[in-house]
């Protein structure tokens, strides 16, 4: 058997110097490219412990339905992992690499690993260390924390992360602890060698539009890649294409794929949606594009609890997993989360509005595997 050369590998052999041309080319291909990817949820027992089958059986889960990547110890993971009396970050990290690892030995197939990262610079740098050490690709740089800074704190602050391994830039909205980036952010921020990737989700088309034109202006246009984290305009977000003028020439920018907390349930159907966008299906039929887009929204606004301000988004998430039999229950480290009053009846209700939009079948045929 011919000994397998992992993407793993690849990685850390430039560990040290590592910038966006030395991606692993096929990880590189496949972010440019688009590709679905979730933001992991984390599994637990009713005791509120860890439950590390099913945290596997989550990755499987991804992995089968040809997500192209994981977002790993994100927000859907919950922040609470990194407390002291949790200690979760690290063993969260490393179930993932192993499931990883396990797929893309089976299969060959690359598959980005992005871990998130949080904190001042302090932390955030032990947190981009380990996670290089896991022989994660990139990770998803959070600034909460800097929520009165500077543009020049935040962007030193992101300087010293992209030294350590590659940077997704993460616009959060303000409703679930993000602030608000100018456009001047943006250009500053793209022109920072090693950031590979943007995550836009301040849920605000202005805001968006911000980062675009700001990556565009950076001159970067072609090395930074997309990605929606707009959960509530997700297939219309994927349609657009940007048109920017910079200094006399039109430049042309589309978001080619998405970095979401939707696309951790439901995943196989996500799949299989960018495909269709990116096969150019809803170019004729715009129509049935913008109907969908509407379905989507509105299936988003169940599980995200929009009504209650995002209150409930994170057990709505295990609430769709819990249904499918990927969760055992809806059990967070906070034990003050909790589906919002008529969150349930709103699940319900999409469920039955929209069954084309599931990915129930996909799961029974496969769950028992992905459980064993």
């Amino acid at each position: 058997m011919p000994q397998f050369y992992s993407l793993v590998d690849e990685f850390l052999l430039n560990r040290n110097q590592m910038n966006h041309s030395e991606l692993p080319k096929e990880i590189k291909g496949a972010l440019h490219k688009g590709v679905v990817i979730p933001a992991l949820p984390l599994a637990l027992n009713k005791n509120r412990r860890l439950d590390e089958r099913r945290q596997r059986a989550l990755m499987r889960y991804y992995l089968d339905a040809g997500a192209g990547g994981v977002a790993v110890a994100v927000h859907t993971t919950q922040f609470e992992i990194r407390l002291p009396e949790v200690n979760l970050y690290g063993k969260v990290l490393e179930i993932a690499k192993e499931e990883f690892d396990s797929f893309t030995l089976r299969t060959q197939k690359p598959v980005i690993r992005i871990a998130g990262v949080i904190g001042k610079t302090e932390q955030a740098t032990k947190e981009a260390e380990l996670a290089l050490k896991n022989g994660y690709h990139a990770v998803l740089l959070s600034l909460a924390v800097f929520a009165d800074a500077a543009n020049d704190e935040i962007i030193e602050h992101c300087k010293a992360i992209a030294e350590i391994i590659p940077v997704i830039g993460f616009y959060l909205q303000p409703a679930v602890g993000g602030r608000k980036l100018d456009v001047d952010f943006w250009r500053e921020f793209a022109l920072i060698e090693n950031v590979i990737a943007i995550k836009m989700a301040p849920f605000n088309r202005y805001q968006t539009l911000d980062v675009v034109r700001g990556v565009v202006e950076s001159g970067r246009a072609d090395e930074i890649a997309l990605y929606t984290g707009n959960d509530d305009n997700i297939l219309v977000d994927l349609l657009s294409e940007y048109s920017i003028s910079v200094g006399g020439k039109v430049v042309k920018k589309r978001i080619v794929g998405g970095l979401l907390g939707h696309w951790a349930v439901w995943t196989r159907a996500a799949v299989k949606l960018l495909e269709e966008v990116h096969s150019g299906k809803f170019d004729a039929a715009l129509p049935e594009a913008l109907t969908r887009a509407i379905q989507i929204t509105d299936s988003n606004a169940a599980f995200f609890d929009s009504a209650n301000n995002f209150a409930g988004c994170i057990v709505g998430l295990h609430e769709v997993l819990r249904r499918q039999g990927l969760l055992e229950g809806l059990w967070t480290l906070n034990k003050n989360e909790m589906l919002s009053p008529g969150q349930m009846e709103e699940i319900d209700r999409v469920y039955a509005a929209y069954p084309h939009l599931n990915d129930d079948d996909f799961v029974a045929e496969n769950l028992s595997k992905w459980l064993a």
